[in-house]
């Protein structure tokens, strides 16, 4: 007997305009056609067009209940549908229906959907990152909900997920914690904490919420294969000059006819890629980056982003170690092994195509006449984490040689002066005027202000944290090498803030300015009402204990 279709997720709301919005789900059939009723009685429908992603896949890592065995193509079905002729300030109800090609008909709930907000109206924003399924995000968007009700907006710093190609990690991973479930308040997380079970949901957003995300390292797929584990994938990026070199010299035999489509397709796919990512979101777009940068205004918000994120390598200098500092010692002699060090994706350095970019959307009336300037993007110019060192810069290869020429070490040294992030974009956005840099990828919350008044906040111990680097906690940082890396405190410079309110205390009694747990969750919300930003915590070893407001400050 055929089973009754269900839906992969629930719908959710995408690239609001001043009078529609986008409506998009997902489903594991193809189906005959897909539809969006809305309004009074759900008396008007509009069809969606629908595509198949075409990346997504699983494998015996997939934390499935019978994951494949061998890398597995995993056909998943979008459907999109734009929702027309709103008006501002109204919401509407609306529900998805998709009919499978037996007939048969899967149905979402009733939800409901609005245009763009008109300036001047208050919103509640939910500033997040970093979710990556980790163990706290089902019961941190739970407490969102409870303390913000509904919100207007999401603005999501980048790490999504884990493995970008893994359909499950978006969808249905076996712990409960996909993306989208936690988002749509379908989770079910058992989290457990001395000995105490508690299960969260996470909460009902999307649905009813649009979401504007940057681009995070785990967003990036590295060579694709179709054999590889997806692990094996997506750690394997390399530099898109590396590609660019090998296809030149395979060019004879790869591409005889010089077709520019396949030129391009191999250069992505033996360097990395953005793909299933893009697939996923509708998203604003820019003349020169797409989907991968772009700026929008949302009531009165003019709000940026960037795509600043490199490749994550370990910092570990065992011989083993594929790392940021160097290559493995097993890899010396074999470049198609080589890592690369802490590559860049997308260049932000003054004088590239997202820099130039940014300085004409820096100068256009739209950002310039903006009640709220921020800028979103993944890595931190300011952190008290570990992934504040080494600095943004392009990795400089050395390789050092015996007195016969063989190689004996392959390391890479980032100089601090060159980090692109402090010595190019922070001076830019500063003179442009910008209130907030919203970023994420330490999963810690700390923030910091310039002289200028220059807000920045990192708000990433959402599902858990790899620790805040204060005082005599050091990072595992060279102290042999040409370059002075931090092992404490903020490489950038600046203080932390104390948070305003009730800081955690740390072993002797003192405020802590920051917070790094794999217990207590945080999150922040931005009231554009009061242009102010309130920060909060929940401590999962205390189920029962009320969300407390820690930190506040105001952008002016």
């Amino acid at each position: 007997m055929t089973s009754s279709p269900t839906l992969l997720t629930d719908p959710f709301l995408q690239l609001p305009t001043e009078s529609s919005v986008r409506v998009v789900w997902f489903t594991e059939f193809k189906g005959t056609h897909h539809t969006v009723r809305y309004g009074k009685g759900l008396a008007q429908s509009v069809q969606a067009s629908t595509t198949q992603l075409y990346r997504t896949r699983e494998d015996a890592d997939s934390n499935l209940a019978n994951p494949p065995t061998r890398l597995t193509p995993r056909p998943i079905w979008r459907h999109e549908a734009e929702v027309p002729d709103l008006a501002a300030g109204k919401r509407l109800p609306y529900q998805v229906a998709s009919t499978r090609e037996d007939g048969a008909i899967a149905t979402s709930k009733p939800f409901t959907l609005a245009p763009k907000p008109s300036p001047g109206q208050a919103l509640k924003v939910l500033l997040t990152s970093d979710h990556q399924l980790k163990p706290m995000v089902a019961a941190n968007l739970q407490k969102v909900a409870e303390t913000a009700g509904r919100l207007d907006l999401v603005l999501l710093a980048g790490d999504l997920v884990n493995i970008p190609d893994r359909a499950s990690e978006w969808f249905d991973d076996a712990n409960g914690g996909a993306f989208f479930p936690a988002l749509q308040g379908r989770a079910s997380y058992e989290l457990e904490k001395d000995g105490v079970k508690t299960r969260y949901t996470g909460a009902e957003i999307l649905q009813h919420t649009p979401m504007y995300t940057a681009i995070g390292n785990h967003e990036v797929m590295g060579r694709y294969s179709d054999t590889q584990s997806l692990n094996s994938q997506y750690a394997d990026a390399v530099p898109r000059a590396v590609a660019e070199s090998v296809y030149l010299a395979k060019k004879p035999f790869l591409n005889p006819t010089g077709d520019p489509q396949l030129q391009a397709d191999w250069i992505k796919n033996q360097s990395f890629n953005t793909d299933t990512y893009e697939a996923i979101l509708s998203l604003p777009t820019s003349p020169t980056g797409g989907k991968q940068y772009y700026a929008v205004t949302f009531g009165d918000i003019r709000l940026i982003v960037l795509y600043v994120t490199n490749v994550w390598r370990t910092p570990s200098l065992a011989p083993d170690a594929r790392g940021k500092y160097r290559e493995r010692e097993q890899d010396l002699n074999t470049p198609e092994n080589w890592g690369y060090g802490q590559h860049i994706f997308e260049a932000i350095a003054k004088g590239s195509k997202q820099y130039t970019w940014l300085e004409q959307e820096l100068n256009s009336p739209a950002f310039q006449q903006a009640k709220y300037k921020i800028v979103m993007f993944h890595h931190p110019p300011h952190s008290l984490g570990e992934n504040s060192v080494p600095a943004y810069t392009d990795p400089i290869q050395i390789i050092d040689r015996d007195a016969s020429g063989a190689i004996t070490a392959i390391r890479y040294e980032y100089p601090q002066q060159k980090d692109y992030i402090l010595r190019d974009l922070v001076p830019l956005l500063e003179k442009a005027g910008v209130q907030l840099v919203f970023y994420g990828h330490s999963h810690l919350w700390n923030r910091f202000i310039s002289p200028s008044g220059m807000h920045f906040l990192e708000s990433s111990n959402v599902g858990n944290s790899y620790g805040g680097y204060l005082g005599a906690t050091k990072r595992n940082v060279p102290t042999t090498y040409q370059e002075a890396y931090p092992a404490t405190d903020n490489p950038g410079g600046l203080q932390p803030v104390v948070p305003a309110i009730a800081p955690l205390l740390d072993a002797n009694g003192q405020p802590q300015p920051y917070i790094a747990s794999n217990d207590i969750t945080v999150f922040s919300l931005f009231d554009t009402g009061t242009g102010t930003i309130s920060s909060y915590y929940f401590d999962t070893r205390k189920p029962n204990s009320p969300v407390v407001k820690f930190d506040e400050f105001r952008l002016k």
